[in-house]
């Protein structure tokens, strides 16, 4: 079974992208210089409004989820596991982790990269609040 949610989210000044275990997304319109995972703000979703079909097939440990971020013609794919324990409480963030910690904003643990292994040219990208980034979650269970 595949089921998939799709939203979008900008670019700020201060997106650097150099966290080395998450990357998160946030509703937040403000960034400072210290959320170094943020990869884009005032995103239209957070961890509590994906749809309820994506929710449920990510509570599932045999879950596999692609996160798939898109400016204009470049994609980067980031892809990890699901978890029992996700709660999907979070009203602002959505994280994405490569560790297996847990948190109400966690989207999927075991993730095979974090914000610095993003191209840097697609960092570089989400510094311009006029960019648009397109997300597209894909759960396979």
């Amino acid at each position: 079974m595949k089921v998939e949610d799709s939203f979008k989210a900008w670019g700020h000044p201060n997106i650097q992208g150099t966290h080395k275990t998450t990357i998160m997304t946030t509703k937040d319109t403000n960034l400072s210089l210290k959320g170094d995972c943020i990869v884009a703000v005032s995103s239209e979703k957070s961890i509590n409004e994906l749809s309820e079909e994506v929710k449920n097939a990510t509570k599932n440990s045999d879950a596999i989820i692609r996160l798939i971020f898109t400016i204009e013609s470049e994609s980067v794919v980031i892809t990890g596991k699901g978890d029992p324990r996700l709660t999907f409480e979070n009203i602002h963030d959505i994280v994405t982790r490569k560790s297996s910690f847990i948190c109400p904003r966690t989207l999927m643990i075991q993730a095979d990269k974090a914000s610095i292994d993003l191209p840097r040219s697609f960092i570089m990208k989400m510094k311009n609040p006029k960019t648009i980034m397109k997300i597209n979650i894909k759960v396979m269970t």
